[in-house]
Parts: structure tokens; C-alpha cells; sequence
């Protein structure tokens, strides 16, 4: 990482094509036009500042939101490359105001380990905002050069100054013509430069809000055993987090470099964050497949070797063994080996990087095995544990399963799902629905051929104090379980779901909220590829019916109800339960899906998500209480995608 590349001038800068294309269809290059598509401007910048700091140039970045919410982000790099280019245009001209150009194209250009987009990011940002404006601190003098309108409009570039630093600086507003919002969101920033900090011992992020004269500074000399102790923070821990930093040489003479940071707590859940290259890979890989291997391989031989297991045949299960497991995993991949699947960078498919990790990770951790020994006899007795608790849920699984043979009487859900008639999964709607009062209005409301109703009677336990065996023994969660049909925790396939779309609806007050957040806290945890897909929803009845005449309103806020009444006088109703609307009510405001309003469950970082959950819904009263003096905050559209009519849908 601290090694310096060579080649990073006018010369290494190629041009593919122009920008136009980015502004007719965004989506294509960051996404959305939403809230995450706004912040994904940030992270291509910041990006390209931390692809200097690993090709060994600057060791700080400065990020400041500006009052008007523009964003201002510096490095201390070597600044990007100016003089004339071969194109008969600045360099810096050609970087921001061409798409596909960039040093990142080649093993010779300027980078040789990069998480950014080759190049794209820089001008993506451009041709997305009001205004971007570069200025250069390089070779002792200072440019700038401003683009406007998404580049279509280009000042020339200027000197304005000397300096004896080195780095760059970028100023720009997003095109709120593009951006459904250009709002930045501060924790989301936070959280995004933090682990960055987090990945890269010694980096400096500075983060600055002039809206509100917030500042926080990160930098983190242990790097990811710092971020192993943050995520666990609060948890009792079983060992000390143990470090493997390494390197592997490929059969093609490339070198991946490998750090990890392991360790294990009381905790029923495992949680594994992996990166390539400073980019989330948040849908694991090779690189994943290769550590829990290794883990599997040396724990196994261990136990084996000191008699842990009586049956010379019996291994431990990988899960089993991993159960209570936080694991940050960080390779660095050279560009010409370097493998994605899929359009996003959110899987990684280097062979190599597979037998990378699972080569040092059974090399490091035979050796701290047996060097702790204690340690490995409380991480195997866990695992048998677990093991036992995973039969346990097995034989539920299986009685599940076996049941589509037996008659209706002996099926657990008898008389609660009113199933859709349709058997077109995909359409198939899915209401999760407190109480039998409110489930028999949807009952009576609900569009037969492609929504099923499932009345939820009793307590929904939390999965977050529970491990598997003990969450299989609700009979409500075992009855969303058979009802999704697409069984739960490692053996969870979305391919067998019956329903595009899980809606969870209760009533507008604090038990509904507390059941809303029992049902994401499983799904989360046992069925997390249902949230990432897209598929779990919040249905929003209304506060208030406004009565005038034959006149009718409904309000889903106290702001949307104070506005008509300013206007005119209106009979008010307030529902305080779904079971004070009657069926007719209930399907228009809240199942029809031309009127209804429904909030989208999203995981955009899993990290913090699965930490936010640990606090609010784990043992620990202390790191709650904290949380919520802290945030105070809970407006839905700072946090959910409001889906409203079939649209949107």
C-alpha cells in the first residue's frame, strides 16, 4: 500500500467518450436519483482521494458540507494532472468533462490498486451537478478550473497561486433538476468516511457541517481491529481481536494483500464485513468463501487432533463454528486480476482471491489456536452448542416442510393465512396484519386474486436475545416462516419466496411500532436477502379522516391535517387502530395500490444497520439509552424510500 506508483501524468490520461449520456439516464451510473444516488456524488470523490492514499501519496482528507449544501472535498495527493493533454485540452478538462477517462485504465497508468470506477467517477459528479469547481495544488503552483450546468459550460483553467503542498480540491452542487433531493445527510457521510478511517491505519478524515458547526475528525492508527472493537462494543467478547496481515503471490505473480481481524463473542449471530480495494463488497465472494473455509478447515483439525470429537467422522459446521464471529476482511487486488459479478461491485469473483484468504486464514489461525488454548476449547464447546441448536431448528424446518402433505387440520396456520388465489409469486402481496380485528377488515379488503392476509394473535419474540432454536418455538415467526415459504437463516433462498412483497401493517401507535420493529428485527437477522431485495414494506394508514359534507380527506401527518383546516372546517376522526376503519377505508388508504402510501426497508450499510440493531433491540440498556439521547431525529424521509400509488411501485 505504501508503495508509490509511477506513470501518474498528462501522458497516462485517456479519453473514451463525452458526458451527455450521464445526465439522460443517471441511474445507469449511480443507481437513483434519490437520497443514495445524491450521497454516491460523495463517495466517487472521496474515492478517488483514499486511491492516492493507497498508492501511497497524502494521508489526509477533509470533507465539508457547505450551508447552501454544496459539498467541498480536499486531499493532501499528489493534485490531478493539469497541462495540456495530447486532446489539445487541459488535463483536467479532460478528467472531469469526458466520461471514461482517467488513470485508472492500465497496469501503467496512475493507480495500480483502485476501488473508484476507472475514471468515470470524477465526471459522472460533474455532469450530475449545478456547478463543480477543481481546484490543484501541484508542482508548486495552484489552478482551478470550474465547470457548469453538467459540464456543458467550461471555464478555462486558470493559475492562481503558489503553493508547497500537493492534493486536490473539489467543490460542487448537485443539479436538484437530476436529484429528487440534494440534501446531505450527515450520519450518512459519518458513517461512510468513518469506515474508511477504519480500513486504512492513519488516514485522517475530517468531516465538517457549516450548516451546523458539527465537526468530527477519524483516524484510527489499529485500522480494523479498531473497527472489530467498535462493532462489538458493548458485547462480551471471547477473545481478543486477533490480526492476520499478509500478502499472497498468485500462480501469475500478482500479489493480493490480505488483512483480517477476527474475534468471537456470546452472541448468536455472525457478522462478516468484507472489503476489495477500500470498496464494501457487500454481497461477500471469493474472498469470503476462502476465510470461512479456512476458519472450518483449522478449527476442525484442532478438535480433532486434542479429542473434542468423539466421532472421528463428525466435523463441525462452518455456521456452527462461526456463530458469535465478527470478522473484518480487507484485501488489496491488483486491477488486472481484479474480478466483479454482476453489474455492481457488491460481489467479488477473483479466483485467486478464494485461495488467498483460506490459505492464511488456516495458516494464521492453527497457529492462535494453539497458542490459546482456552480460547479454542470455549469457540468448540460453542460450536457444539450450536450445533445442537441447529438439529433442533432443522427438525422444525423439516416438520415444515412435510407439512404441505398432511391435511389442513394438522397444519399450524390453519385459520389465520387467507392466502391469495393467484400463483404468480412475484405479484403476490403478503400483509403481515396486527390483531384479528384489523385482519378482518383486510380480509374483507384485500384484492383476492394477489394479496394474502396473515393476522399476527400473539407476541413476536425478539430474535436479537434469542438463537435459533428458541426463535423456532413462536408460533407466530414459525408461521411467517412456512407462510414466506422460503425457509430462514443459511438456508434461506428468495427463489422459492411466494410473495414479491412482505407488508407489515399495524397500528399507528407505540405497540404497532414495537411490533414493526420485532418483525425487521427477524427478518433481518433470519431473512436478510428479503430486505436487500427490496421486498419487505411498512404499510402507513392515515392519522386523521377530514369529514366536510360528502367531502372526504385523509392525513398521514399533523402538518397535511393543520393545512386544509386552514383552508376550510372539516369534521375530524382520528384513527387510532386499523380496526376503526372499515374495510372500504382500509383497502383505499392503505392496501389499494393506487392510493396507498407503503415505506421500502432498505439496508444501505449493513455495518451500521447490524450495529443500530445490537443497541435497540439487544441486552444492553446503556448504549440504548445513549442512542436514543442522540437521536432525536426520526423523520421517515430521512430514513426510508417513500413508495406512494403503483408509480412508484
Amino acid at each position: 500500500m505504501n508503495k508509490k506508483e509511477k506513470g501518474y501524468d498528462e501522458s497516462s490520461i485517456q479519453i473514451l467518450e463525452g458526458l451527455e449520456a450521464v445526465r439522460k439516464r443517471p441511474g445507469m451510473y449511480i443507481g437513483s436519483t434519490d437520497n443514495k444516488g445524491l450521497h454516491h456524488l460523495v463517495w466517487e470523490i472521496i474515492d478517488n482521494g483514499i486511491d492516492e492514499v493507497l498508492a501511497g501519496y497524502g494521508k489526509e482528507i477533509e470533507v465539508i458540507i457547505k450551508k447552501d449544501n454544496s459539498i467541498e472535498i480536499s486531499d493532501s495527493g499528489r493534485g490531478v494532472p493539469y497541462k495540456k493533454h495530447e486532446s489539445g485540452v487541459s488535463t483536467t478538462e479532460v478528467i472531469f468533462a469526458r466520461l471514461h477517462s482517467g488513470g485508472k485504465f492500465g497496469s501503467e497508468g496512475g493507480y495500480k490498486v483502485s476501488g473508484g470506477l476507472y475514471g468515470v467517477g470524477s465526471a459522472v459528479v460533474n455532469a450530475l451537478s449545478q456547478f463543480l469547481e477543481v481546484t490543484i495544488y501541484r508542482d508548486g503552483l495552484v489552478h482551478r478550473q470550474r465547470f457548469e450546468n453538467g459540464g456543458s459550460k467550461i471555464f478555462p483553467i486558470e493559475k492562481i497561486g503558489t503553493t508547497n503542498k500537493t492534493g486536490t480540491t473539489i467543490w460542487f452542487k448537485p443539479d436538484p433538476k437530476i436529484f429528487s433531493t440534494t440534501i446531505f445527510s450527515f450520519d450518512l457521510i459519518k458513517e461512510r468516511i468513518r469506515q474508511s478511517a477504519f480500513l486504512i491505519s492513519g488516514l485522517k478524515i475530517t468531516l465538517i457541517d457549516e450548516r451546523n458547526k458539527h465537526k468530527e475528525v477519524f483516524c484510527y492508527n489499529d485500522g480494523i481491529k479498531e473497527y472489530v472493537s467498535f462493532l462489538n462494543e458493548g458485547k462480551e467478547t471471547v477473545n481478543d481481536t486477533y490480526l492476520i496481515n499478509s500478502s499472497y503471490k498468485t500462480p501469475s505473480n500478482n500479489v493480493i494483500e490480505v488483512d483480517i481481524a477476527i474475534q468471537f463473542t456470546n452472541s448468536y449471530n455472525e457478522k462478516i464485513i468484507s472489503f476489495v480495494n477500500n470498496v464494501r463488497t457487500t454481497d461477500g465472494g471469493s474472498h469470503e468463501v476462502g476465510l470461512k473455509l479456512g476458519l472450518t478447515k483449522a478449527t476442525n483439525d484442532f478438535a480433532r487432533k486434542y479429542n473434542f470429537l468423539k466421532d472421528k467422522d463428525l466435523n463441525l459446521d462452518g455456521s456452527d463454528i462461526r456463530e458469535g464471529l465478527t470478522a473484518v476482511l480487507s484485501l488489496r487486488i491488483p486491477e488486472q486480476i481484479l474480478e466483479f459479478e454482476g453489474q455492481t461491485k457488491g460481489k467479488l469473483g477473483t479466483p485467486d482471491a478464494r485461495t488467498a484468504t483460506d490459505n492464511l486464514t488456516y495458516e494464521y489461525f492453527t497457529t492462535y489456536l494453539e497458542e490459546n488454548r482456552s480460547f479454542a476449547e470455549t469457540i468448540i464447546n460453542k460450536s457444539l452448542l450450536a450445533q445442537r441448536a441447529r438439529d433442533a431448528a432443522r427438525k422444525a424446518r423439516d416438520l415444515a416442510r412435510n407439512s404441505k402433505s398432511k391435511s389442513k387440520n394438522e397444519v399450524s396456520l390453519t385459520g389465520k393465512l387467507t392466502p391469495a388465489q393467484s400463483k404468480d409469486k412475484l405479484l403476490n402481496e403478503l400483509f403481515l396484519v396486527e390483531g384479528d380485528s384489523a385482519g378482518g377488515s383486510a380480509k374483507q379488503a384485500r384484492n383476492r386474486k394477489h394479496q394474502a392476509i396473515l393476522p399476527l394473535r400473539g407476541k413476536v419474540i425478539n430474535s436479537e436475545k434469542s438463537n435459533m432454536e428458541q426463535v423456532l418455538k413462536n408460533e407466530e415467526i414459525n408461521t411467517i416462516i412456512h407462510t414466506i415459504g422460503a425457509d430462514f437463516g443459511p438456508d434461506f433462498d428468495i427463489k422459492k419466496s411466494n410473495y414479491g412483497k412482505v407488508i407489515i401493517m399495524t397500528d399507528a401507535d407505540t405497540d404497532g411500532a414495537h411490533i414493526q420493529v420485532l418483525l425487521l428485527t427477524f427478518f433481518f437477522r433470519f431473512m436478510p436477502e428479503l430486505i436487500k431485495a427490496g421486498r419487505v414494506y411498512i404499510a402507513l394508514p392515515p392519522l386523521y379522516k377530514l369529514t366536510s359534507g360528502k367531502e372526504v380527506i385523509y392525513c398521514w401527518t399533523n402538518e397535511e391535517m393543520q393545512d386544509h383546516l386552514k383552508v376550510k372546517n372539516y369534521t375530524i376522526q382520528r384513527y387510532k387502530g386499523l380496526g376503526e376503519m372499515n374495510y372500504q377505508e382500509l383497502w383505499h388508504t392503505t392496501m389499494n395500490p393506487e392510493s396507498r402510501m407503503l415505506i421500502q426497508i432498505n439496508i444501505d450499510d449493513y455495518a451500521a444497520s447490524d450495529k443500530k440493531i445490537e443497541i435497540l433491540m439487544g441486552d444492553k440498556v446503556e448504549p440504548r439509552r445513549e442512542w436514543i439521547e442522540g437521536y432525536v431525529d426520526f423523520e421517515i424521509t430521512d430514513d426510508f424510500d417513500i413508495d406512494k400509488g403503483a408509480n412508484n411501485e
